[in-house]
């Protein structure tokens, strides 16, 4: 009797072991999806947020992905679009944005070569975010409302072009001050002068895109990182680490300028180019994505174990995968990018997040948690954790360019699922092997157990 006892304990706990595994292999069937409520409270507090020329620019970017993405670069109904249309009210928050600033730099009274906003105590690399939403305000015919979208635009190209100083073989430095390269001016400049070539028929000016993310990446991959970026080089002040968000500053930039190309009139003849740019982005997926954290998100600089977690990298750097996988389809890192996003979409299950969480009793933030606590939000909709966004090196509390990156993600994956979700099976095998792989040990664990003595 003693001994049918201890099999049949034995047996008992082999089916424990067995369904432990089970249940923490196979990712939980209701992982969370930000709602329509959620996702229009983040883009509330990215407006609230959004005062810097960079944060301005990233904003008008992610709401035309999100809001209108058939104007955006990565539709396929081809560049440039009808000249003179005004196209849906959904472009309207944009064009709004445009014309603020158009009307703020006339104000100035300054002539000639100018950007669209001050620099930035020298950020010259920064302004220039804000010209694919000018450039749209002018091209849709919005120019009507007696704003200079065209002068503007033109200001700040000749500006770029003509006063921040290069280095010697041509990239455009992200400084005023002294010639420096930053891995975020890809996102800035580089999609402007694409965009800007393309409505103007001027394929050297595409060419210069290419050519400045070409120089950047020339100065700023680190090959013994496996391909990450370096932040920043040349000049003073420089920083040689792997800034995750300056990783995702550089593949979402060349992304922007490789979906320019490819539906525009110059798809044919740079091919080349467009290769290239293919390539740059997937080797800094290849180099950052094996430094992701267990808990599904980038630390600060993504190679090094003690700079905090960081939700805003993580976000932008899959919404990057999403695009190269419907741009190139090339699918290698979407298990990965689906990880991260169920993982800053996830309900918060424990009291992990309550001592970032907000106590804010708006009506925003009572629509946003409606549906229950989020463990990477803050009741009223603030991503968290996240990298201060005016001093790289320190964790923040609230980061428009973040709330951007998440509207940026969402409409990314979006346009990923619209057309078919491809590689998707990728991420259900994988689960799938990791959960047979762990059952399989299991079942030798608890055969041990059973006949063992």
């Amino acid at each position: 009797m003693r001994t049918k006892r201890s099999a049949r304990s034995r047996l008992l706990l082999a089916g424990g072991i067995l369904l432990a595994a089970a249940s923490t292999t196979v990712p939980a069937a209701n992982a969370q999806d930000l709602t329509d409520d959620q996702l229009d409270a983040v883009k509330a507090r990215l407006a609230e947020g959004a005062v810097h020329s960079w944060e301005i620019g990233t904003r008008a970017e992610a709401l035309l992905e999100s809001d209108t993405p058939s104007y955006a670069v990565f539709s396929n109904n081809g560049l440039p679009p009808t000249r003179g249309e005004a196209g849906p009210s959904s472009l309207d928050e944009v064009i709004t944005i445009a014309r603020s600033v158009v009307q703020n730099s006339t104000k100035a009274d300054i002539q000639g070569p100018q950007p669209f906003m001050d620099v930035n105590g020298g950020a010259a690399g920064d302004p220039p975010s804000i010209g694919v939403a000018v450039l749209l305000a002018n091209w849709t015919g919005a120019g009507s409302d007696g704003q200079d979208y065209a002068g503007a635009a033109q200001n700040q190209l000749e500006y770029l072009l003509e006063k921040v100083p290069k280095t010697d073989d041509g990239a455009i430095s992200h400084r005023t001050e002294q010639v420096q390269l930053w891995s975020d001016f890809v996102y800035m400049v580089p999609p402007f002068l694409a965009y800007y070539g393309v409505l103007t028929q001027n394929q050297t000016l595409v060419q210069q895109a290419y050519d400045q993310c070409r120089l950047y990446r020339q100065y700023l991959v680190d090959d013994e990182a496996g391909g990450m970026w370096k932040h920043i080089t040349l000049g003073s002040n420089t920083d040689s680490g792997h800034w995750s968000t300056g990783n995702g500053w550089a593949a979402a930039g060349m992304l922007r300028v490789l979906g320019t190309i490819q539906h525009s009139q110059y798809s044919g003849s740079m091919k080349s180019q467009a290769k290239d740019l293919t390539n740059w982005v997937a080797e800094i997926h290849t180099g950052i994505y094996p430094h992701l954290r267990t808990n599904s998100l980038f630390g600060n600089y993504a190679d090094d174990s003690g700079s905090f977690d960081d939700a805003s990298s993580t976000a932008i750097l899959a919404s990057t995968v999403y695009r190269l996988a419907v741009l190139a389809g090339i699918h290698t890192h979407l298990p990965l990018a689906e990880q991260c996003r169920k993982a800053l979409s996830a309900p918060s299950n424990s009291s992990s997040s309550s001592s970032s969480a907000s106590t804010s009793t708006s009506p925003a933030a009572a629509s946003a948690t409606s549906t229950g606590t989020l463990a990477h939000f803050t009741s009223d909709m603030w991503l968290t954790p996240v990298v201060n966004p005016n001093q790289f090196g320190i964790e923040g509390s609230e980061s428009p360019e973040g709330q951007a990156f998440v509207v940026e993600m969402y409409a990314a994956w979006r346009d990923w699922t619209a057309v078919g979700s491809p590689g998707a099976n990728g991420a259900r095998g994988l689960h799938r092997a990791g959960a047979l792989q762990v059952m399989s040990a299991c079942v030798g664990v608890g055969m041990l157990l059973l006949w063992g003595a």
